[in-house]
């Protein structure tokens, strides 16, 4: 038997993750309101994240029995020391401090208009900020987050935070 992949450990470390949160599904109170269980959406979630772990944890393990699975090879352009671990990961940093905004002014911007903020300013940083690319960005990000927010507030009647900038509006 061939060596392991890392692909094959994350996956069967998500498979874990998923059995506890299946698990944990079943400990959710059922109230008896007559309508649809507190539980079913998070179990909803877990049992389709659970089926893409499967597939993620079959993929490994046949690429490990091909001899196709991925082995990153060390990367040479990585500078020793604090500086070079900043560059290195240096997109993942800036998004992170992108979404800490948005979670920082979520209570006055709300869902929707943050939201959207959050999506156009993720996918300029990412995407490049070229005239052609900033509405392209612009549609995407009004119309992924206008569509998500209003399958939560009208479809599953879900109350997000609203602002305060629409409070003064």
């Amino acid at each position: 038997m061939g060596t392991i992949s890392r692909d094959t450990v994350v996956s069967i470390i998500l498979l874990l993750f998923c059995g506890f949160m299946i698990w944990a599904g079943t400990l959710i109170r059922d109230p008896q309101f007559g309508e649809l269980s507190p539980a079913a959406w998070p179990k909803g979630v877990t049992w389709v994240l659970t089926a893409f772990c499967v597939v993620y944890f079959l993929q490994s393990v046949i690429a490990d029995r091909n001899g196709t699975a991925y082995v990153p090879a060390f990367d040479e352009t990585r500078r020793p020391g604090l500086t070079g671990w900043f560059r290195y990961y240096f997109n993942p940093i800036i998004c992170f401090a992108i979404y800490f905004v948005f979670l920082a002014t979520l209570p006055f911007f709300g869902t929707l208009i943050g939201g959207t903020l959050l999506v156009f300013v993720l996918l300029s940083f990412l995407g490049g900020i070229a005239p052609k690319q900033i509405v392209m960005h612009a549609v995407i990000a009004v119309i992924s987050v206008g569509a998500m927010w209003a399958l939560f507030t009208y479809g599953l009647r879900v109350l997000l935070p609203r602002g305060d900038l629409f409070t003064v509006i």
